[in-house]
């Protein structure tokens, strides 16, 4: 009897190491899997920043583009037009 307790007691020790180093391993692999996907995070976000800026210059362009046309539209006076206008008069 206290043969098999024995064998018993060395079974559950030797799982419970089992067990054990599973654990770290596994913790390992997390702690790994985590860094790799802060990384891709921070990767995509500053690729999304990245786009936006590109968008940004983007959309001021066609912006500036439609005043432009509104203003020759309405036939409105430019800062050049003023400013040849002043020259003209102070001939």
């Amino acid at each position: 009897m206290d043969k098999k307790l024995e064998q018993l007691f060395y079974a559950v020790l030797g799982g419970a190491l089992s067990v054990k180093e599973k654990l770290e391993a596994n913790s390992e692999e997390f702690k790994a899997w985590q860094e790799k996907s802060e990384t891709h995070a921070r990767d995509y976000f500053d690729e999304l920043a990245q786009r936006g800026e590109e968008e940004k210059d983007e959309v001021k362009k066609m912006v500036k583009e439609m005043l432009k046309e509104i203003i020759a539209e309405l036939n409105l006076a430019t800062k050049d037009d003023l400013n040849q206008l002043k020259k003209d008069l102070e001939r």
